[in-house]
C-alpha cells in the first residue's frame, strides 16, 4: 500500500524535517538538566523565596552508608567478589568454632569402643589432652573451609546466575529448585579441591594423637606417608559427602526462607528489617542443615576411615563398618554440628551481604517472563 508524502511526514516529528520550525521545537537542554538536578539531587532542599518562587539550598554530600541498598551492582564483578568474602568469613569461622565437636564426632567414627557417646568422648579427650587437645587441628579447619566457603559461594552466585540466564526467566521461575541443585552442585565440585588438602591432615592430625601438632608439621609428614597425591585420596568420598550436602543445604534454604515469607511471615521481605532478614536465615539455614546432615553422613564416615587408614579403599570401610553403622553412626552429635553451622553460616553470609549493601538470599521466587505480545499490522 502506497503512502503520499504528507501522510509520510505526519508520522515523523516536524523539527526532524522542517527547517523552518526547528528553533521553536528544539528543546532547551539546559532548562531541562537544570530542573533534573534539582529534582534528584537528595542533597538539596527547596525553600520558598521572597518572591514566592521556589529556590535549592546545596547541601554537602552525604556518603551512602556500607549497608544502603544498591552501593554494589548486582552481578557485577564487584558482587561477586563480596560474596566471595562472605563465603570465607561464614564458613571458615563457623567450622573452626565447632573443632571440638568435629574432633569427637571424628574420633567416634574411628575408634566407637573407645569414644562410645558424646559425653564420653569429651570427658576421654579432656583427660587424656586437656583443654587445648579439644582444639587440635583448628589451623587447618580455618584454611581449609575458608577456601572452601570462597568457592562454594562465589560460584554458587555465579553459576545460579549463569544457569538462570541459559533458562530463560521463565523457565528459570518455573525449574528454580533445579537451578538451585545444579549451581551448588557445580560450586561444590570446585570447592572441595581447595578443600580436600587441609581436610586430609585434619583428619590425621584428630585421629591419631601423637602424629602431628597441627598443619605446619602434619603437612609433611602426611606428604612423606603418602605422597602428594595421598592429599587427594579422598576426593571421591569428600565430593560424595559435600556435594549432596551443599546440594541440600542451598535449594532447601531457598525454598523454606521462600516458604516462610510466602505463608509464615505476614509482611513482605522488603517491608521487614535488616535484623529480622537475618534471623529468618538463621532459621532456614539451621533447618536446611538437618537435612544436610542426615544425606552427606555416610560420606562423610568413608571420609574419617579413609583419612585415617594407610591403603584403605571404600570397600574396606563398608565391610568393616556395615551399612547401618555407616549411616548412623555419630549422626545425632553431626545433626546437632550441622544444623547449628549450617545455620551460622547463612546468618554470617547474609550478614556480611547486608554490610556492603547488597540483599539477603532467597525468600523472593524469580519473576516469570511476561507473556509475549504479538503486535497486528
Amino acid at each position: 500500500m502506497a503512502f503520499s508524502e504528507n501522510y509520510r511526514q505526519s508520522l515523523i516529528p516536524s523539527f526532524i524535517y522542517s527547517s523552518s520550525s526547528a528553533s521553536k521545537k528544539l528543546i532547551d537542554m539546559d532548562h531541562l538538566m537544570s530542573n533534573r538536578n534539582i529534582m534528584l539531587n537528595s542533597s538539596s532542599s527547596p525553600s520558598i523565596s521572597s518572591n514566592g518562587g521556589v529556590t535549592s539550598s546545596k547541601k554537602s554530600i552525604v556518603i551512602p552508608a556500607p549497608n544502603e541498598p544498591g552501593k554494589i551492582e548486582m552481578f557485577s564483578p564487584a558482587y561477586y567478589a563480596a560474596c566471595t568474602v562472605g563465603g570465607v568469613f561464614s564458613c571458615g569461622l563457623t567450622h573452626t568454632s565447632v573443632t571440638p565437636l568435629d574432633l569427637v564426632k571424628c574420633n567416634m567414627q574411628i575408634d566407637p569402643a573407645k569414644y562410645k557417646t558424646i559425653s564420653s568422648g569429651f570427658g576421654i579427650l579432656l583427660k587424656e589432652q586437656g583443654i587445648k587437645g579439644l582444639f587440635r587441628g583448628w589451623v587447618p579447619t580455618l584454611l581449609g573451609y575458608s577456601a572452601q566457603g570462597a568457592c562454594k559461594m562465589g560460584f554458587y552466585e555465579f553459576f545460579k546466575k549463569y544457569y538462570s540466564d541459559i533458562a530463560g526467566p521463565e523457565y528459570a521461575a518455573k525449574y528454580k529448585t533445579l537451578i538451585y541443585l545444579a549451581g551448588s552442585a557445580s560450586a561444590e565440585v570446585i570447592a572441595d579441591v581447595a578443600l580436600c588438602p587441609f581436610e586430609a591432615v585434619k583428619v590425621r592430625v584428630q585421629t591419631q594423637p601423637g602424629f602431628a601438632r597441627g598443619l605446619s608439621d602434619g603437612l609433611p609428614k602426611f606428604i612423606k606417608s603418602e605422597g602428594a597425591l595421598g592429599l587427594y585420596k579422598g576426593i571421591v568420598p569428600l565430593w560424595g559427602r559435600q556435594i549432596p550436602y551443599t546440594m541440600m543445604k542451598f535449594a532447601s534454604f531457598e525454598t523454606i526462607v521462600e516458604l516462610l515469607y510466602k505463608y509464615a511471615i505476614p509482611t513482605p521481605k522488603e517491608q521487614c528489617s535488616k535484623p529480622f532478614q537475618l534471623g529468618v536465615s538463621f532459621a532456614g539455614g539451621y533447618v536446611a542443615g538437618v537435612f544436610c546432615a542426615i544425606v552427606s553422613h555416610p560420606a562423610d564416615n568413608l571420609v574419617s576411615f579413609l583419612n585415617n587408614a594407610k591403603g584403605a579403599t571404600v570397600g574396606d570401610a563398608v565391610k568393616k563398618m556395615g551399612l547401618w553403622e555407616l549411616c548412623t553412626r555419630g549422626l545425632p552429635l553431626r545433626i546437632v554440628m550441622i544444623g547449628t553451622l549450617t545455620g551460622a553460616q547463612w546468618g554470617i553470609y547474609d550478614a556480611f551481604k547486608v554490610f556492603v549493601g547488597l540483599p539477603t538470599t532467597g525468600g523472593v521466587a524469580p519473576a516469570p517472563a511476561p507473556a509475549a505480545v504479538s503486535a497486528k499490522m
